[in-house]
């Protein structure tokens, strides 16, 4: 059995700046947050996020300046804060490159990596300026000349369908990442994951991946987990680190686990509205803390146990619905 576990450091360690890379989760639900602060200590910078959709833990990788490019079809905080402060200022400073997409088609483009394909045919977004070539800003900043992997030389293609005579279809290129980082409840000592709840489309952006992080609420032994094989969503020989870290997509949440931090998150939100709050914010919750025992002694432990599920009902119960 190779043993994959390590400490959150040493996984970081792994990313390596101007590395392209995605997440698990959706908006503000196991996203991999104790490593979007490690990676912030340990200074990462010109990384390439793309993403199915993004959130709170790509605001405060753009806000602190860490990354270049930012590819997906949406960025927020849901019902805690809609607005990007952060990716707008960065845009408008023309410090990050944004690619805008639809949702379809950045699940098309996961899919068509984790299929080991270079595109998938779509229809999706005829009719809408996602498609007009004024808005492709790679080609604009001259990175689509193959000097870049990663970069698809083309935004998008367009092609006759040759089999119904159905009109143009639409190509979108794959995502081909260095490093998924994965938020899971559970991983086995070999890496075998699963998770409980949604998987969201994390199954395409591990298996479109180079490399893959998990962190995980608990490590648990895999027999356990072959009892019930079709509840896994991955098996280890695609994980490369496996890091046990419990709460370690707090202020997210993990179905089963604990429930969204709705106020941490608003804070967050109302920080980034300025440059000023955002680094007074990072500097008490990032920089400020040295690792994620530290951070979680910070948040307190009547804070933690009032987001913890109920172990029935897979909620908090000391979390009043809707005043969240």
């Amino acid at each position: 059995m190779i043993d994959k576990r390590c400490s959150l450091q040493e996984a970081v360690q792994m990313i390596q700046d101007n590395d392209m890379i995605t997440f698990s989760g959706f908006v503000i639900w196991r996203r991999p947050m104790a490593a979007i602060y490690e990676m912030l200590r340990q200074e990462k910078k010109g990384l390439h996020l793309v993403e199915v959709n993004s959130g709170t833990h790509a605001e405060l990788l753009i806000g602190a300046g860490a990354v270049s490019i930012w590819e997906s079809c949406w960025i927020g905080h849901e019902l805690y804060g809609k607005v990007p402060y952060c990716l707008d200022r960065k845009m408008r400073e023309r410090s990050v490159i944004v690619e805008d997409y639809s949702h379809q088609h950045m699940l098309y483009r996961m899919a068509a990596g984790a299929m080991g394909i270079p595109y998938l045919p779509t229809w999706a977004s005829r009719g809408t300026d996602i498609l007009n070539p004024e808005y492709d800003m790679l080609e604009k900043m001259g990175l689509r000349n193959g000097a870049n992997d990663r970069i698809p030389v083309k935004k998008f293609d367009f092609a006759q369908d040759p089999f119904y005579n159905e009109g143009e279809i639409i190509h979108v290129p794959a995502v081909r990442p260095h490093v998924c980082i994965v938020h899971a409840q559970q991983v086995g000592e070999e890496g075998t994951i699963r998770i409980t709840g949604q998987t969201y489309s994390d199954e395409q952006a591990i298996k479109a991946s180079d490399q893959v992080i998990v962190l995980a609420e608990e490590i648990v032994p895999e027999s356990y987990l072959r009892e019930e094989p079709e509840r896994n969503l991955i098996p280890g020989y695609l994980v490369d680190a496996i890091v046990e870290l419990p709460w370690g997509a707090h202020p997210t949440g993990a179905y089963g686990y604990y429930d969204v931090d709705g106020p941490f998150i608003r804070e967050i939100s109302a920080a980034s509205k300025t440059d000023e709050k955002f680094a007074n914010w990072m500097d008490e919750w990032v920089y400020g803390v040295k690792n994620h025992e530290e951070y979680l002694n910070k948040l307190g432990v009547s804070r933690l146990e009032k987001l913890r599920a109920n172990s029935y009902r897979k909620y908090s119960t000391k979390v009043k619905r809707g005043t969240r």
